[in-house]
């Protein structure tokens, strides 16, 4: 008869070993972007390192293989344990060295996680239960071990507890069947009193870091970032980090620098103010992105403005900049106006499935860095916001640098007339940036470049506005393809272009 405990252990082992794999993979694709390359080659390497540590098991004796099974449990246990919060670490004082010692990371865990199941069902060979019932038993036990973790992890466990507490929680779970299974089998072990009492000294370093894991992740992040954290937060989609450092707020997204409070008027000037000043009865307006409520800020500022639909993914961005009182001030308040509807869902998604119109369309994604955003970036992907535009509406999007990556600049340009719309580009310089890029778009190919305003600006007169319609000879446009989704152009020109200036 197969052993219940062993049968439980098969459960916890699964869901813990796969745990592993995705909590490196989502950390990863914080700190590094590119989620399905990162996603992709973690996996990739961690089955790799599986497969060798079941390779290894046949040099283990049939005599030792219990006493190897609960070994392998505790140094999963601390090794997996562990590994997020050292990679965080590892990430904010040194960079450097970060990727050999990630991918290290993952071959020492696939190898010791990919030895368990082999010496489970040699455990249960030897106690002479039969072989299809070893099989049958513990492979149903690890699929369904694999599907409880890969539900609860991005539903629970990412953001409520986040990515080192989470890979500590299963580091103790690994720990706890180590000590469970020592206790069940203390009679067929050697070195009994060892085993337990280095299981219960690796469970407390556990326990002690699982306490401590959000005080240690707050100080490295502290080093990485530089000036002071305010605020920081792990969604199912994100990273979201919030600094201030005297007048200067910032926000990063996985690391990535979205908007300084010095000089973000500059672009959110840029990006808001030529679009609405094109139809001077603008009075709905939709804005994909934007959940910091910067862009809503400058909307709001026209009177004839009735409402505002903000579709932004991250309900956790949304609702730190509706609350914090310091983000309300430096957003003006702008999410809580009566006019203005958010919506935290897939803006893809919501426009396929959404008929209403707008006068004025401001699309404020993050760059395309990644195959995920770079879909929203597709031929597709403006056809529908087309549809959703009032005959005489506008459309603007942010467009990265045309400078520092000029192909990418020029093949939005090229993808929005791909989907049958004129455009305007323009730029502005934004210091936290360099040169910025957007372009206008609608169907009739009737423009305004603005030589006055109807609202206050911080930035933008008639001559700088003039110059940002005046594309010098360092950011003319080239020759690319448009961004369709199934080749992706986009990500790869993004990559290439940042790539080549990034030291």
């Amino acid at each position: 008869m197969v052993n219940p405990a062993l049968i439980v252990s098969v459960f916890v082992v699964a869901s813990c070993g796969l745990a592993y794999e995705l909590i490196i993979a989502a950390l990863a694709s914080y700190l590094l972007g590119d989620s399905i390359l990162q996603f992709s080659s973690i996996i990739g390497v961690y089955m790799f390192a599986m497969g060798i540590g079941a390779h290894m098991t046949r040099y283990i004796k049939d005599k030792d293989a219990l006493n190897r099974f609960i070994d392998i449990e505790i140094l999963v246990g601390i090794v997996g344990g562990i590994s997020a919060l050292l990679l965080f670490v590892l990430f904010g004082f040194s960079e450097t060295p970060f990727r050999s010692i990630l991918y290290g990371m993952v071959l020492t865990i696939g190898i010791v996680t990919g030895m368990e199941l082999p010496l489970v069902m040699r455990v249960l060979n030897l106690r002479e239960v039969e072989f299809k019932e070893v099989v049958s038993r513990v492979l149903t036990f690890d699929y369904l071990g694999a599907l409880a973790v890969s539900l609860l992890f991005p539903l629970i466990l990412a953001p409520k507890l986040g990515m080192a507490r989470s890979a500590l929680l299963f580091g103790i779970l690994n720990t706890v069947v180590a000590l469970l299974t020592a206790r069940l089998f203390k009679k067929n072990l050697r070195r009994y009193r060892s085993l337990y009492l280095r299981g219960n000294v690796v469970l407390l370093i556990l326990i002690l870091l699982f306490c401590y894991a959000n005080k240690i992740t707050d100080k490295a992040e502290q080093h990485y970032f530089g000036d002071p954290v305010v605020y920081s937060t792990a969604s199912p989609y994100q990273r979201l980090v919030i600094t201030k450092w005297h007048n200067d707020t910032r926000l990063f997204i996985n690391g990535n620098l979205q908007f300084s409070s010095m000089d973000e008027a500059r672009y959110h000037e840029a990006l808001v103010l030529p679009v609405m000043e094109q139809n001077p009865q603008t009075a709905s307006v939709l804005i994909l992105g934007g959940g910091d409520g910067l862009a809503a800020r400058e909307v709001l500022k026209y009177p004839q403005v009735k409402q505002v639909t903000l579709v932004d993914l991250d309900a956790s961005m949304t609702k730190v900049f509706r609350n914090s009182t310091h983000l309300r001030q430096l957003n003006q308040n702008s999410l809580n106006n009566p006019k203005m509807h958010i919506i935290n869902a897939d803006a893809a998604q919501w426009l396929e499935h959404n008929q209403q119109k707008f006068d004025a369309i401001i699309i404020d994604f993050p760059d395309p860095s990644n195959f995920s955003l770079g879909k929203l970036y597709s031929v597709p992907m403006y056809r529908m916001v087309a549809q959703h535009l009032n005959p005489q509406g506008n459309i603007v999007v942010q467009s990265t640098s045309p400078y520092f990556a000029p192909n990418a600049f020029w093949c939005i340009v090229n993808t929005l007339e791909t989907a049958g719309l004129k455009t305007l580009p323009y730029h502005v310089y934004v210091p936290s940036f360099g040169e910025w890029g957007y372009v206008m778009a609608n169907q009739s190919g009737e423009f305004l470049i603005p030589d006055h305003y109807q609202v206050p600006t911080r930035y933008l007169d008639a001559d700088s506005t003039r110059e940002m319609f005046i594309f010098p000879k360092d950011m003319q446009r080239r020759s690319v393809e448009p961004n369709h989704l199934n080749t992706q152009k986009l990500v790869e020109y993004f990559e290439a272009d940042w790539r080549a200036v990034m030291r």
